[in-house]
């Protein structure tokens, strides 16, 4: 089976690690030396452990990027060899005036940043258009929030959208890495919705074709 790592052990990081462990999948969480995560690997029914981030990365095929967005780029070059490896981004870049309002950097996206800044990766933008409530479970009744994917590698494409059904969501090709830079508005749309748009926390987008 796929080896998973994610860097970022918060709310984001930590819920999709417990998610993906719960889909059967062995996670390598890359944490800080002194970051103490033991109540976050017992969340996760034996199928997670927590490395030195240079170290879970290496021993991984997936690498899911679940770090603040104004590091994001910091944090993809200090991964060590990611060459071949896909990396999911899964973060949006971001400021608050009265509101969340997308920053995209000179490169058009995050996603776009960071593969610029490791080329040797096969980034995919992925996991970042909702909250952290669906981050810890996919669905509403019988309804799983869509993941939206773009990425210019089909396979790895093809690859995280397999993750992402097993563990219960909804996969959706969003095209290529361009359109990273739509995801990232999505998510400040969700944000908006969320955060001051009054419609709290606990929705997704989906997708209803008749």
């Amino acid at each position: 089976m796929t080896r998973i790592a994610i860097v970022g052990a918060g709310n984001v990081g930590g819920n999709l690690g417990v998610t993906l462990a719960g889909a059967g999948y062995s996670v390598a969480f890359g944490v800080r030396p002194d970051a103490d995560v033991s109540e976050l690997l017992g969340r996760c029914q034996g199928r997670a452990e927590a490395k030195p981030i240079a170290d879970a990365v290496a021993s991984s095929d997936v690498v899911f990027l679940a770090v603040p967005g104004n590091v994001a780029v910091e944090a993809a070059r200090s991964l060590g060899n990611v060459d071949g490896k896909v990396l999911v981004d899964c973060t949006n870049v971001l400021k608050w005036d009265a509101g969340p309002v997308w920053t995209p950097p000179p490169e058009g996206s995050g996603a776009a940043a960071i593969a610029k800044a490791v080329p040797g990766a096969r980034v995919v933008k992925a996991f970042n258009t909702f909250g952290a409530e669906f981050h810890k479970n996919p669905k509403i009744g019988d309804q799983a929030a869509d993941v939206y994917i773009a990425g210019d590698d089909a396979d790895a494409k093809q690859l995280v959208a397999g993750i992402a059904e097993r563990a219960g969501y909804t996969a959706v090709d969003a095209g290529p890495l361009r359109n990273a830079a739509l995801l990232e508005n999505l998510a400040i749309l969700w944000i908006h919705l969320a955060m001051v748009g009054g419609k709290g926390r606990d929705f997704a987008f989906k997708i209803l074709s008749r």
